[in-house]
């Protein structure tokens, strides 16, 4: 669900103003219910000035006043026929100063790992410019030498669906202009839902079925029955003559 601005702020005032329950405030707001029980003994968000939800468009009175009587009804923030579709993103991604240093990281694992991708969609998916992007990948960017690859991903920069979703884009394309691709080639523009449904591949056999058997006297395989038909019984050697037996110097 959709979460109202200054979230802590507005449940200070949903606490100081109204009689809704604590649980419907911290679904409502997307916090813990103990830390609105915290606003409301002044343990928590002491100082902060509470944020009116029906003076800036957010909450009715209708809306407070069925959850008063209801405490099992659930907030709603108002709607806006006017604003569906504005969540989308449009031009340049905006990144954060702390992870600026991050994407030229993130574009060398790109280029590396997936160069089907065309500059427009690394920029998308990390937020920076295609001379950056041009830079790298001819290796004249002033700090190449120091720029180790890492997963956009693991960095932060974007989502994984984002990543497969332009992987996958860039398969159509490479396809449908007729370009020849490798297996290692396709086994990197499938998503990561599909690679993990994948069947591994098979193994060489550490043993064929018949060297086993065989023979190194003439040659040709041969079952391993006949082969120890035809070898003496180990025992037949340490067999003594009996008592029984003549004497070969008696008979002589």
């Amino acid at each position: 669900m959709t979460k109202p601005l200054m979230a802590k702020a507005t449940a200070v005032w949903l606490v100081d103003n109204t009689t809704i329950s604590f649980k419907q405030i911290a679904d409502f707001c997307g916090l813990h219910e103990l830390e609105v029980q915290g606003i409301a003994d002044g343990d928590v968000a002491a100082g902060v000035k509470g944020f009116d939800p029906i003076a800036n468009n957010q909450l009715t009175q209708d809306e407070i006043d069925a959850a008063e009587k209801d405490p099992l009804h659930q907030l709603k923030l108002k709607f806006y026929a006017a604003a569906v579709g504005e969540e989308k993103r449009r031009g340049p991604r905006y990144t954060p100063l702390s992870k600026r240093q991050d994407r030229p990281a993130a574009i060398l694992w790109l280029v590396k790992f997936h160069p089907e991708l065309s500059d427009g969609q690394i920029g998308k998916l990390v937020g920076t410019t295609k001379p950056t992007i041009q830079a790298i990948r001819e290796r004249t960017h002033w700090n190449i030498n120091n720029i180790q690859p890492i997963d956009p991903v693991a960095l932060g920069l974007c989502k994984q669906s984002e990543l497969d979703a332009a992987v996958q884009k860039a398969a159509k394309k490479k396809e449908a202009e007729g370009a020849v691709m490798s297996d290692d080639e396709r086994r990197k523009l499938v998503s990561t839902e599909q690679s993990l449904e994948m069947e591994t591949e098979p193994r060489i056999p550490t043993a064929i079925s018949g060297l086993e058997t065989f023979s190194l006297t003439d040659g040709d395989p041969r079952g391993a029955e006949e082969e120890d038909e035809d070898l003496p019984d180990a025992d037949s050697f340490f067999n003594l003559p009996s008592d029984d037996q003549p004497d070969i110097d008696e008979e002589k």
